[in-house]
């Protein structure tokens, strides 16, 4: 049955998801760069969220996503038609999956007219609002298509990148993920592909006060 609407979820992402970062996206400033990441402080945000326990990041992203299209095409008590935003942002939890598998969560960014009252998405969807508040996040970009096997490689690569940074001791801040990918891209953009690997910091243990 999956394979029977992929075709049409991945042209749907191509018309909707812009070729390069056009859309509208949640913002932020960049309070500190080296020369492989760099860290922003996230204003107060709101995403539409979808979980998934399936064992694959990849098919778990496509199938967040699939559930996430039907919430925008106006699947909502409001019926409402809400602009598709960027990125496409798939967080993982190691371990909280079945059998200790990864769990996935896939979240859009909600847009500025719809930030203050979400519209509630139709139950089957199984889709929840997540409310951030304002917070840093260290942010590594990479190229190419983001697939379970160079995710993980890029995670750790920021990392390694974190631990030999000023940002060494501010990754202890609470955070139920792991690591989140950010996606910019629709399927069929080829070259200059735009990703992004994000892990949660905490900028008041270098003296960087958020909002």
């Amino acid at each position: 049955m999956a394979r029977l609407w992929l075709p049409f979820l991945l042209l749907a992402v191509a018309l909707l998801l812009p070729a390069g970062r056009c859309s509208e996206t949640p913002q932020y400033t960049t309070v500190h760069t080296e020369s492989d990441f760099e860290v922003r402080q996230y204003r107060n945000t709101v995403w539409m969220s979808a979980p998934s326990d399936h064992s694959s990041f990849h098919v778990a992203t496509k199938l967040g996503f699939h559930r996430l299209f039907q919430y925008l095409m106006g699947a909502n008590l409001n019926s409402s038609r809400i602009r598709m935003t960027t990125p496409v942002l798939t967080s993982v939890v190691p371990g909280a999956g079945p059998l200790h598998s990864s769990a996935y969560f896939v979240r859009l960014y909600l847009p500025v007219k719809f930030q203050a009252s979400p519209p509630v998405p139709l139950p089957e969807l199984n889709l929840h609002p997540d409310r951030w508040p304002s917070h840093c996040i260290a942010v590594r970009s990479f190229s190419g298509y983001a697939r379970d096997q160079n995710v993980v490689e890029e995670a750790e690569k920021l990392a390694l990148s974190l631990s030999q940074s000023p940002w060494a001791n501010s990754t202890n801040h609470p955070s139920k993920t792991a690591y989140s990918i950010a996606q910019y891209n629709n399927p069929f953009h080829i070259i200059g592909r735009v990703n992004e690997v994000w892990f949660d910091v905490n900028c008041k243990s270098t003296g960087i006060e958020t909002y």
